[in-house]
């Protein structure tokens, strides 16, 4: 048996010649046999290297409660389609809150932990939770990789299931199975075409331009310079910065609890440097703040941010507003800065749906929250329905550019 305690457990799939196999550590599956299901334009949160440097650095195992579990799907020997899953037994380090469902599970009697968890740690990234190989039938797969998920959770004795951050059409794809569908929001930023960062701050109104211009000008008026050390440039060094970033961070929450260990920043920045774009903010020569964010194709992904210093609007300069003009200049279309932050509405992030599906197997707890997600959406659409209204930004069409107005 695995030292995690999870034993490697085979599944028949229906009449098919395929079986489904659980995985206590995403290195019991070769490197090159994952990326190739997930694919060559897999996000960087999908692929073995990222998976294997939260588990293999302690940060993502039975002790700190993210219990692997992958689920694989095999013909003979080879890897058709898999699902990255985790035995929770809490609820932090997903992004997808249900903490009052577990309080609602306590007052009931019923335990909620653990739970099944299909997604990624620590990663509120929209991505494919169920990927088939190239040439396999993708709702197949995910058929035979949901009824093992349902079945693996009862043999674990398991409260719920919970796919967490799937794409819209896969989250449909879930409710018409039997789950209930939440809709929840991001903030993230769209390029629609800009040629200039002076471009998007057209697209407010003088007020609230001025009041961009003041903030963004602050870190030349405090003595800090901003830089990106990207690719190449990448060493240990920023590694351990990456780390140190996220530290600061959770040591200065109250809500901040440290899961990821440095070992996870070294491991990622050993294998995933390409996909690595590290901000730094400097005073004196001296590194004060940074942010670890992520790029692939036309998205950069924010992920962890810190700082060694305070000063007034440095959390604005390191996270938004550098990361957004470099993405004009270098023509990405869009910037996903992470869970949260409704400070980012009023400097030009807009509302965006994220999803979730759910099934709880305690009869009560799923009416219940059937009701809730019901209610919740009731809510969330309208105002993603005004997205752009919501976050004060005029109309815009790809290519246009205007001339700087005044104010």
């Amino acid at each position: 048996m695995p030292a995690d305690g999870l034993a490697v457990t085979t599944f028949p799939v229906s009449s098919a010649p395929t079986r489904v196999r659980v995985l206590s550590s995403v290195a019991e599956v070769a490197r090159e046999a994952w990326d190739a299901v997930v694919g060559v334009d897999a996000l960087p949160f999908l692929r073995w290297d990222w998976l294997n440097a939260l588990e293999a650095s302690g940060s993502a195992t039975a002790a700190t409660g993210w219990q692997p579990c992958h689920l694989t799907l095999w013909r003979g020997s080879a890897l058709v389609a898999l699902a990255p899953a985790y035995l929770k037994h809490h609820s932090l380090g997903e992004y997808i809150y249900d903490f009052a469902w577990a309080e609602a599970a306590e007052s009931l009697g019923v335990r909620y932990y653990p739970k099944l968890l299909i997604g990624v740690p620590l990663s509120p990234i929209t991505a494919p939770r169920f990927v088939a190989a190239p040439g396999e039938p993708p709702e197949a797969a995910r058929a035979s990789l949901l009824t093992a998920a349902l079945d693996i959770a009862r043999e674990r004795r398991c409260s719920s299931v919970h796919v967490v951050f799937p794409p819209a059409d896969e989250a449909a794809a879930l409710e018409a199975a039997g789950l209930s569908r939440r809709t929840g929001m991001q903030f993230h930023w769209r390029n629609p075409g800009y040629r200039t960062y002076d471009d998007f701050l057209q697209r407010f109104s003088s007020k609230r331009r001025h009041q961009l211009r003041r903030e963004r000008a602050a870190a030349e008026s405090q003595g800090i310079s901003l830089e990106t050390v990207q690719g190449p440039a990448l060493g240990p060094e920023h590694a351990l910065l990456a780390y140190r970033f996220y530290e600061a961070t959770c040591a200065k929450n109250s809500w901040g609890r440290l899961q990821l260990t440095s070992d996870f920043f070294a491991r990622a920045f050993r294998t995933l440097s390409p996909s690595i774009v590290l901000v730094l903010a400097k005073r004196s020569g001296q590194v004060v703040a940074g942010a670890f964010n992520l790029t692939h194709g036309q998205r950069l992904f924010g992920r962890y941010w810190g700082c060694f210093e305070d000063h007034p609007f440095l959390h604005f300069n390191v996270c938004l507003y550098h990361s957004i003009d470099a993405c004009i200049r270098e023509g990405r279309e869009s910037f996903e800065p992470g869970a949260g932050g409704e400070h980012k509405v009023a400097r030009g992030f807009e509302p965006t749906a994220v999803h979730s599906a759910h099934v709880l197997f305690d009869p009560r707890l799923d009416r219940a929250v059937r009701d809730f997600v019901e209610r919740e959406r009731a809510q969330v659409e309208p105002v993603l329905a005004r997205s752009e209204e919501v976050a004060g930004l005029r109309p815009w069409k790809r290519g246009e550019s205007r001339a700087p107005r005044s104010g």
